[in-house]
């Protein structure tokens, strides 16, 4: 037998090094939880390390997700939302924040965290100046409380931007010409400052996906990186949004004097759905452009070299805002239950196959609501699609989308099953007066699935404020 036992054994660590072995080093992922039935933590940061994936940014600094993230020896950077900046303004409340959600993990087998994100967007021009004037002061405690508990030197405080924070102006349209944004380039100078004086991370959002939502004249090409018509600026090609947003930054904060400021991009990705540029081949197109540059450290004109970038991501979340667009439920590399959606290489080699997908999912059974085909009165069917799609994810009928093509009755049986899934199968959410009723033959078509969602001990489960809504609904529409 000689040797054969020990090539058994490296035999699949090569693969392992081969296939996921971090040639994209700065590569993390976003992991939202947003969903009305979540994957149990544990699955999710065993699917990461599957992966080979090595970095993680949540949204909040939920226990439950900590908890499984422990011992993992993840870089995670956990974040405080928007509606506790306000908190954050006081000292003692910051110093407790860092207690209770940093330091509280600090330990030999505790969680790796590496970065505090103060707020997530709140500069976002919809947001109407909500956050403006608080945001600054939570970033100084929250660093100032993590220097204080002795973590400062290893974990950094920032602020994770949308590129709406900056631009270049309209008589000079090139990324050499990047300013913050006039109503906020002072607190902006500020927060680079201080960044720059706590050897911290500028932390920016950039979307070429959002390019071209809802513009038909920006040219399509452009938001990929495979044969865009090139911008010139003092000599430099750009031929992608991605680099010339990036560089656009860059100029921005060497024109406050923190040209050497390191950026992270927190959030970058392509969706799948909820639109007509939502689909697989545009996604798959723009992380085969993406991920090779991170690979090799192409990084952009202004900054070549190495790039810290965090996929967004991970999972689909069927209980996110839709305000922004419908595509904001289908950002994820994985659907809702931790199954890849298209092949991809996270090592930017261009060997794609699908990922390593969540082990051991539980699904609820395999039954489905429909339309009912035997139903007389259906003066009422426009109000219980309605209802069905106000309470569940209807987002992939809407045009352009992946359901787009089912027929009158295709659209009341999804619509139907969406909420009948989110209520997790209870008996009561497929009445819909009569309209509804419970299948065992899957009705998914086409690009169009109609899905079994996941039991899980966090799902939403039968929903007292659902059926309580149904009951009225029954009295209201007779």
């Amino acid at each position: 037998m000689g040797n054969s036992w020990f090539l058994g054994i490296l035999f699949p660590v090569f693969l392992c090094l081969y296939f996921f072995g971090g040639f994209v080093n700065g590569l993390g992922v976003n992991w939202g939880t947003m969903s009305t039935h979540k994957l149990p933590p544990k699955t999710v940061v065993q699917m990461l390390k599957d992966n080979g994936i090595k970095k993680v940014k949540l949204f909040d600094a939920d226990s439950n997700t900590m908890s499984a993230l422990a011992g993992s020896d993840l870089e995670v950077m956990v974040a405080i939302p928007n509606d506790q900046l306000l908190a954050m303004n006081s000292y003692d409340r910051a110093k407790e924040w860092v207690r209770r959600n940093v330091t509280r993990y600090n330990f030999n087998g505790g969680v790796n965290i590496k970065y505090v994100a103060v707020g997530n967007e709140p500069f976002l021009t919809s947001y109407n100046g909500s956050f403006i004037n608080i945001t600054f002061p939570a970033l100084q405690n929250i660093q100032n409380a993590l220097n204080d508990a002795g973590v400062g030197d290893s974990i950094k405080a920032t602020v994770p931007l949308n590129a709406d924070v900056y631009n270049s102006p309209d008589s000079n349209p090139v990324p050499s010409a990047g300013q913050f944004r006039t109503d906020i380039s002072g607190i902006m100078t500020q927060i680079a400052d201080f960044l720059s004086k706590n050897s911290a991370p500028f932390t920016v959002n950039i979307y070429p996906f959002l390019s071209l939502y809802g513009n038909d004249d920006f040219p399509f090409n452009y938001a990929f990186f495979d044969g865009g018509n090139p911008i010139v600026d003092n000599g430099i090609q750009y031929t992608n949004v991605f680099d010339a947003n990036f560089d656009t930054l860059a100029s921005a904060l060497k024109a406050v004097g923190h040209g050497d400021m390191p950026i992270i991009v927190g959030e970058v990705g392509w969706p799948t759905d909820g639109d007509k540029n939502a689909n697989l081949a545009n996604a798959q197109r723009f992380y085969n452009g993406l991920l090779p540059r991170l690979a090799a450290n192409t990084g952009t004109p202004l900054r070549p070299g190495y790039i810290e970038v965090y996929l967004f991501g991970l999972i689909d979340e069927d209980a996110k805002s839709i305000a922004p667009g419908n595509f904001e439920r289908h950002w994820g590399i994985y659907r809702y239950d931790g199954q890849p959606k298209f092949p991809l290489d996270l090592s930017g080699q261009n060997q794609n196959r699908f990922l390593i997908g969540a082990q051991n999912v539980e699904y609820l059974p395999q039954k489905w609501c429909m339309f009912n085909p035997n139903a007389k009165d259906l003066s009422k069917l426009a109000d219980n699609i309605n209802y069905a799609c106000t309470f569940s994810d209807c987002t992939s009928l809407e045009y352009g989308s992946s359901c787009n093509n089912l027929d009158a009755n295709g659209n009341a049986s999804y619509a139907f099953n969406m909420y009948y899934q989110v209520q997790s199968q209870n008996d009561m959410a497929c009445n819909f007066q009569g309209l509804g009723t419970v299948t065992t033959q899957n009705l998914s078509q086409g690009t169009c699935n109609f899905i079994i969602q996941i039991a899980s001990s966090s799902s939403l489960g039968p929903s007292l404020v659902g059926i309580a809504f149904l009951t009225v609904l029954t009295f209201l529409l007779p």
